[in-house]
């Protein structure tokens, strides 16, 4: 049976390679033309063009499982076409074998996957939005009209919020704003910086503005008598260091979409959100997403084994790929509708990443099972003018 596996495995990885060829350069194309109006002296076509290129590894991620079905439908529609699937059931692989050979030709494509979401997306969605920042001058990502915040405990027992106005492609931090808070919550001192860098567990400050807030400046405030001392002092520095949690990788986290980051990058920036009492929900459904992605692949390949044994006419191979665009599209744009809907109303993580594929999956194996057993044991014990007539 390895002999029929391979050329199986041979003929799906063509058909899946091409048709991934033709979705990348259909998509790729369609971004351009609607990015074309952005095009000036200040961005010019080639920074479009290296853009573009830098998005390509995070659209072939995206693309693959619809790429896969596809393909695989495009494979054996036209075995079964040629009465070749045909001839592997006259030699006793039947559905649910020729299902178990379909999952064995994904391991591949399952190491393809992980190489991309591991190694490959992270860097590539850090250049790409690294690359926004420097020729189009603005950042992709989770960012408010205020910059990005963040928030970590003093050693004090206090908070500190992190404001960080502007990301520089250098790795540095500008326009820097950290409120610390005492135990009470109460503003103890604002700290302003023009730039900042990261050292050994520190950010190294440049242009630094204190403004220090007395522990009894809001009774001073309250009592409606005339203060004795300076409600607030002001002091400035050069250059000041300060111990904190945030690293260069936590801050890349904030731009990055979850799904796009690494799987040790997540653990670190969920641990971190979740020592500051942050909500971490959406990057742990990104976890189990990014978990159940191998899945996907194997859902897609489940899905392509029943629309392929679909019984057609002329130009069934037209109409199995129709039948099959149409099921990724639904099957992604649901994942998708599940994804928001148990975010908002916080479903577990496990069921709003695995619900789609296992309903999916079930359908699908449970479809194959019933033409299995449509089919009868007569199917599997052919007569001799039934082989003549599918090798002729």
């Amino acid at each position: 049976m390895s002999t029929a596996r391979n050329y199986l495995a041979r003929e799906i990885y063509r058909s899946t390679l091409v048709v991934m060829l033709a979705l990348m350069g259909l998509f790729s194309f369609f971004t351009l033309v609607d990015q074309l109006d952005a095009v000036n002296d200040r961005f010019p076509l080639s920074a479009l063009f290296y853009i573009e290129a830098l998005a390509l590894p995070t659209r072939l991620y995206d693309l693959l499982p619809i790429g896969l079905l596809i393909g695989s439908i495009v494979a054996l529609a036209g075995l079964a076409q040629r009465n070749e699937l045909v001839i592997l059931r006259v030699s006793g692989v039947g559905s649910i074998r020729l299902l178990g050979m379909l999952w064995a030709i994904a391991i591949p494509v399952m190491a393809l996957a992980v190489v991309l979401s591991e190694f490959v997306t992270p860097v590539a969605e850090i250049r790409y939005s690294e690359a926004n920042m420097v020729m189009r001058g603005k950042v992709q990502g989770g960012r408010l009209v205020s910059g990005y915040w963040f928030k970590e405990p003093t050693e004090r027992g206090g908070s500190r919020v992190i404001n960080v106005g502007k990301l520089l492609s250098s790795g540095e931090v500008a326009d820097i704003s950290i409120y610390e808070l005492d135990a009470n919550a109460s503003l103890s001192f604002l700290r302003q910086a023009k730039r900042g860098t990261f050292e050994g567990g520190q950010m190294v400050l440049s242009g630094v503005t204190d403004t220090i807030v007395p522990e009894g400046a809001v009774g001073a405030l309250t009592d409606g008598q005339r203060p004795t001392q300076a409600l607030i002092t002001v002091r400035e520095d050069p250059e000041q260091r300060m111990q904190t949690s945030l690293t260069p990788g936590r801050i890349a986290a904030k731009i990055a979409t979850p799904e796009r980051m690494s799987l040790l990058a997540l653990w670190d920036y969920i641990g971190y959100l979740q020592s500051n009492q942050l909500d971490a929900d959406r990057q742990i459904v990104a976890v189990w997403r990014k978990l159940a992605y191998p899945f996907t692949l194997i859902v897609m390949l489940t899905i392509a084994a029943p629309i392929s044994y679909m019984q057609t006419r002329a130009g069934g191979v037209g109409a199995k790929m129709f039948i099959g665009i149409l099921v990724g599209t639904s099957f992604f744009m649901i994942s998708q509708l599940t994804l928001n809907v148990g975010t908002l109303y916080r479903w577990p993580p496990i069921v709003t990443a695995l619900l789609p594929s296992t309903i999916v999956f079930l359908l699908a194996l449970g479809t194959v099972l019933l033409m299995e057993r449509r089919r009868g044991p007569k199917e599997h014990r052919p007569t001799e003018r039934q082989v003549e007539k599918s090798i002729a």
